[in-house]
């Protein structure tokens, strides 16, 4: 029964660890490159969501047959949604406002408002909620005290797929030589030929993009809200600054430390204090690293 209850507990702590890498993926990227701080990042996450909601309300009516699938292809509409909307953005907004740290934070605080409210005005106050499709149902039973939900499986396979083409992209194609020269001197990768005006518009629509598919998971855990995707955000800047800014490593490893941490102490306290003490670790932690565990050095 203890090795059932330790299970249970590392897989929960491997769900929350799944969700705060497909958000802090993009904030590291975005993070990383231009040293936006952007405060709408939830947002983009429950854009992400919705998406999915829509997805499956369009699935129901017209292609009732192929509802089995509608969250694939959810997950597909969300990332080229909000990739669109993060490149918009981007080129009409952000790139007016580098080198402005604080304008930056208060102008996309002020954009996650103007969306939260636009939310409530397409969507409903309300909470929404997707159909779970049935090959999604149900859990793994592995003994019989143990069994692992289905949905939260395939979250984590999803957040370990996107992972590893996120690696590809970045080590093994010509955008992610730019973006990692970029990273690393900008004046110099300009002086290079690269267009880094176009790097940085990109860059910023993929992490935006992750942000949706990050939202598109989370309706498999949850209802999604005008403000849901707020109850991540600040969890995703403590695994972004914990791990390292620009460290895709220490983005991984912060999450799965945080993720377990928290789960842990929730099951030995309460919600809130576990978070609290987590915070707490945190802080004390970034006071002898404060610079991350797996600062990445770059040239600036």
């Amino acid at each position: 029964m203890t090795l059932d209850i330790l299970v249970m507990q590392v897989f929960s702590g491997f769900s929350l660890f799944s969700v705060l890498v497909l958000m802090a993926l993009g904030l590291t990227i975005v993070f990383g490159l231009m040293g936006v701080i952007n405060m709408a990042h939830g947002e983009l996450m429950a854009m992400g969501s919705y998406m999915t909601y829509v997805t499956s309300l369009v699935f129901q009516r017209y292609f009732p047959e192929f509802m089995g699938w509608y969250f694939i292809v959810g997950i597909g509409v969300a990332f080229v949604v909000t990739f669109a909307f993060g490149f918009l953005l981007e080129r009409c907004f952000i790139r007016f406002m580098y080198n402005r740290p604080l304008d930056t934070l208060l102008a996309t605080w002020g954009l996650s408002i103007v969306l939260q409210q636009l939310f409530r005005q397409v969507f409903g106050p309300k909470e929404v909620s997707v159909p779970t499709v049935q090959w999604l149902q149900g859990a793994w039973k592995i003994s019989e005290g143990l069994e692992l939900p289905l949905n939260r499986i395939f979250i984590i396979g999803l957040t370990l797929v996107i992972a590893a083409a996120v690696f590809l992209f970045l080590y093994r194609s010509r955008w992610g030589l730019r973006i990692r020269a970029v990273t690393q001197n900008r004046a110099m990768a300009g002086a290079a030929g690269i267009n880094t005006a176009r790097v940085d518009a990109v860059t910023f629509a993929l992490g935006c993009g992750l942000a949706g598919i990050a939202g598109s998971s989370f309706t498999m855990l949850a209802s999604t809200g005008p403000v849901s995707g707020q109850q991540y955000l600040v969890d995703t800047f403590i695994v972004v600054v914990f791990g390292g800014v620009e460290s895709l490593l220490g983005t991984f490893l912060s999450a799965f430390a945080i993720g377990q941490t928290q789960i842990s102490l929730e099951y030995l306290t309460t919600g809130s204090m576990a978070k609290a003490i987590t915070l707490l670790v945190v802080i004390v932690l970034l006071f002898f690293r404060p610079n991350g565990l797996f600062a990445a050095k770059v040239r600036r």
